[in-house]
C-alpha cells in the first residue's frame, strides 16, 4: 500500500487526483473500502447515540411557535 503523503493546493487538481486513484483499483477493492467507510461511519455514529429514556439536551429551552 502506497502511503506517501501529498500536499495539494488546487482542489480540482485534488479531486482528479482521488479519481484516478479510486479507478485504478479493482471493484473488488472499492467495494471493500465503501462496506469499511459504512461500518466506521455506524460505529462512530453508535457512540453518539442517546439513549431513549434520556431527554433532549438540544431542545431544552427552546419553544417553536406556530
Amino acid at each position: 500500500m502506497d502511503k506517501t503523503i501529498r500536499r495539494v493546493t488546487d482542489l480540482e487538481e485534488q479531486q482528479a487526483e482521488t479519481y484516478r486513484y479510486w479507478a485504478s483499483r479493482s471493484i473488488g477493492e472499492r467495494l471493500k473500502a465503501v462496506c469499511e467507510t459504512t461500518e466506521s461511519a455506524y460505529a462512530f455514529a453508535a457512540g453518539f447515540k442517546r439513549k431513549s429514556d434520556e431527554p433532549d439536551k438540544r431542545s431544552e429551552g427552546y419553544s417553536q411557535s406556530v
